[in-house]
């Protein structure tokens, strides 16, 4: 999936981003929902910060955040089977969002929003204590050293999810990368603000019940997926 890394730029400067916004040309129907689709469930980067609820309609009761939805799958699953849940997913990726507005089309999703854009930028817009769940599923796991700090879940992003994130909200995140698993374990259970909700090697190897699979996890299946729970304190 296609996720922002990290960069130090000066306070009025966007974020770096470090990835892929553009894969293999759209086809004439995918270039279609972009161009008609996206600018009606496109997130507002201008403006104040805002209340992410006031996004949908009054049915939604909370409001769930993915960081790198990829191919949208469990974006839309979730979305289908929470109807009065709001979805927002972030995805630079233009092919990715594609697919995930042929989803919002064919399943008739009214509860889906998206930021075409750096994650980031929408967290700086959030208020404190605005979401109900973040999702951060098998992101680039930047393999090689020095590219460590472009790691998503790591001590930059951090508090920004916990800020925005309420309290007993949860974060789940995904990897089927050894170094990332010790990564991600070693930032989040140092991090106040979280607590690692696993009581046995089983609760990481598999997912709950309500947490819909990933195109990637099931490419990735030949290695060992780790499903992470946190809990807001």
């Amino acid at each position: 999936m296609t996720e922002p890394g990290m960069s130090k730029t000066a306070p009025d400067q966007p974020p770096k981003f470090y990835g892929r916004k553009r894969g293999r040309a759209l086809r004439a129907g995918q270039q279609a929902l972009v161009d008609t689709v996206l600018p009606s469930l496109r997130v507002p980067l201008d403006g104040p910060a805002f209340d992410p609820r006031d996004l949908f309609g009054d049915a939604v009761k909370r409001v769930w955040l993915e960081v790198g939805f990829g191919g949208g799958e469990h974006l839309a699953d979730l979305a289908q089977d929470n109807p009065d849940t709001g979805l927002i997913g972030c995805e630079p990726y233009v092919n990715g969002v594609a697919k995930l507005l042929t989803a919002v089309r064919e399943r008739d999703l009214d509860n889906v929003r998206i930021l075409d854009d750096d994650a980031r930028l929408l967290l700086a817009r959030l208020p404190d204590r605005s979401i109900d769940r973040i999702f951060v599923l098998f992101p680039d796991p930047w393999p090689k050293r020095r590219h460590w700090n472009r790691r998503f879940l790591g001590p930059e992003n951090l508090p920004a999810l916990a800020r925005v994130l309420k309290p007993g909200g949860e974060l789940r995140a995904a990897t089927d990368h050894p170094g990332y698993l010790t990564w991600m374990l070693m930032h989040l259970c140092r991090h106040p603000g979280f607590e690692w909700l696993a009581e046995g090697p089983a609760d990481w190897r598999q997912r709950t019940a309500d947490w819909p699979p990933t195109r990637y996890e099931k490419k990735s299946l030949a290695g060992v997926p780790h499903f992470l729970r946190f809990l807001r304190r």
